[in-house]
């Protein structure tokens, strides 16, 4: 993990934890005793282990996508964000994914679940062992000050791991350090014990990191991310209360420039609160540390970077960044009137002759976000068109942009011999999510005017974004304007939904924003009818109330012996 000390990988895996993956099993194997790791050297070592799972990679540099931290799959594919993209014999279960008719024996569930539960044995081993060593009468027990900040930032990564498991399964099973290693039921709402998990960090956790330590979390990651579960829950005052100490404590937002956040030379700046760290070539792994999660998100064909054509945005996303004259968003669903879909569907002379609509009026934050034919694609040049792209009948003709790097940077950012492996870090909470949270919790509470603030200093950034520029001429008539009142309740929410969608698109937000929203089925619905208009596998897509989550994989009922249940209606 960059700028912390990192652990051979063979002794991480080998030595300190279980290499199987029956994570609730009763005899982990292949462990040290917690004898061997009673030493500040050794809890330090099993702190970093539990950071080490924040990449979601667990076996090597394959396989993971389902566990990556970006959340492309659940969080964007299950939304109406993004396709799967690729073609559709590549990958079947993730088509079950955007189809929202996933069995029990998907592998990306099984994926997820455990990758996260690798990490949540990994954090109880280290509060374990921790107590163990602090209990103990010799020289080598930490200072109270330090063992308090290893339970804050050993109960925090527990608390997000188990964020994640709940967002996509909603029943799941609360293993501590208590109970590690027994069958657990999963028959209660774990909300509570994540908050309390959190809360521990709010309170134990420093405002400073050790130096050239950025990816250890702090105070401020422990109270966004408290801020972020309470809003779950929607217990709008708390949430508002911590979100805003965390705005308060920073610089302000309008001051950083939106694209850094995906510039793998500015990854932890002003803007991040907590990121996943990602390191490739000089940490002797050969990539098991880079972005594996996302190394199929890259276009195809002969992009400087070409694999393997998956995560692709959708036609409706990219109409989402229409602008009306004022250079406000279209809140009311008219930007799927005359919708752009860039050269989808055009033969013969008119797809050889495509040129962009430079006079479509747009936010300029779809160019960070949406990889459009004839305008520039990052450092890469002009994107082509079909010739970067899979299959276009099955993803569409966009591609994703904020997960990739420059092609300058790709000798220095990509894992030796596979250069779809990247050094760049995924944002788990920013600051501009932080800002549009506490919006969110300042319109439930009704102070519209607070949560106008909010929103227009987002945008007030996006209007600084530099355009894309084609021979001279911006790509686009960009424009992006301030709303100068929220004039009620209702508007205000879609404006800050909505905003949401425009900011932190494909970040991984999207699904579980619908859900948590309880708008899952009227938003997928209309699009499904309005998408699949242009791809057939999307025609006449219903939402179940069960939709809002996904079944437990099958393997981990079999192996507990009837101790978890299904969830209800799979």
């Amino acid at each position: 993990m960059k700028h912390i000390k990192y652990i051979l990988l063979s002794l991480l895996i080998c030595s300190t934890f279980s290499c199987k993956k029956e994570f609730l099993a009763l005899q982990p194997q292949g462990e040290l005793t917690e004898e061997q790791l009673m030493s500040q050297e050794g809890v330090e070592g099993l702190l970093i282990g539990s950071y080490s799972l924040l990449n979601g990679n667990l076996d090597g540099t394959w396989g993971n996508y389902g566990a990556a931290p970006s959340q492309w799959l659940f969080g964007e594919v299950a939304s109406d964000n993004a396709h799967k993209g690729s073609s559709t014999g590549d990958q079947p279960p993730m088509n079950a994914i955007e189809q929202h008719a996933p069995t029990s024996t998907n592998d990306n569930l099984s994926n997820i679940w455990n990758r996260c539960f690798e990490g949540i044995q990994r954090c109880n081993r280290t509060l374990k062992v921790l107590a163990s060593l602090q209990a103990g009468s010799g020289s080598a027990k930490f200072d109270d000050a330090r063992a308090k900040e290893i339970q804050g930032e050993a109960r925090l990564l527990r608390g997000h791991y188990y964020f994640f498991l709940v967002r996509v399964f909603k029943m799941v099973p609360y293993v501590t350090e208590a109970n590690s290693g027994a069958f657990v039921p999963n028959d209660k709402d774990i909300y509570p014990n994540i908050v309390d998990d959190l809360q521990f960090a709010v309170a134990n956790l420093s405002t400073t990191k050790p130096k050239n330590q950025k990816g250890r979390v702090d105070k401020y990651a422990a109270q966004a991310y408290l801020g972020k579960v309470l809003l779950y829950q929607k217990k709008y005052p708390e949430a508002y209360d911590l979100l805003n100490a965390v705005i308060l404590a920073k610089p302000s937002l309008v001051d950083m420039p939106y694209t850094d956040n995906f510039d793998i030379t500015k990854e932890d700046g002003p803007e991040t609160i907590m990121s996943v760290q990602h390191s490739v070539g000089t940490d002797g792994t050969g990539g098991d540390n880079g972005n594996v999660g996302d190394m199929l998100n890259f276009p195809y064909g002969n992009a400087p970077i070409n694999c393997c054509g998956f995560f692709q945005p959708t036609i409706d996303l990219a109409n989402s960044f229409k602008v009306d004259a004022l250079g406000l968003p279209l809140l009311d669903g008219s930007f799927r009137t005359n919708p752009y879909k860039s050269d989808y569907g055009l033969t013969g002379t008119d797809k050889t002759n495509y040129a962009v609509d430079k006079t479509l009026p747009l936010d300029p934050r779809i160019e960070s976000t949406i990889g459009r034919r004839g305008v520039p694609y990052r450092d890469w040049g002009l994107m082509p068109g079909d010739t970067w792209i899979r299959d276009a009948s099955n993803g569409g003709p966009f591609l994703a942009v904020k997960n990739t790097i420059d092609a300058a940077q790709i000798s220095s950012g990509t894992a030796p011999g596979s250069s779809n492996v990247t050094g760049l870090n995924v944002n788990l909470i920013r600051l501009a999510d932080v800002y549009l949270m506490a919006a969110e919790c300042a319109v439930e509470k009704g102070d519209l005017g607070r949560a106008l603030i909010l929103v227009n200093a987002v945008r007030a950034r996006a209007a600084k974004i530099t355009p894309r520029d084609i021979n001279g001429t911006p790509a686009a008539a960009y424009k992006v304007s301030q709303y100068t009142s929220f004039p009620n309740d209702t508007y205000a929410r879609n404006a800050v939904r909505f905003e949401r969608r425009l900011e932190l698109a494909l970040e991984g937000h999207r699904f579980f924003d619908l859900v948590r929203w309880g708008v899952a089925k009227q938003t997928l619905e209309s699009y499904f009818s309005f998408e699949g208009g242009y791809f057939n596998y999307l025609k006449g897509i219903t939402i179940e109330a069960r939709d809002d989550y996904f079944p437990l994989p099958q393997d981990q009922i079999d192996r507990s012996n009837g101790t978890l249940k299904q969830s209800p209606g799979y």
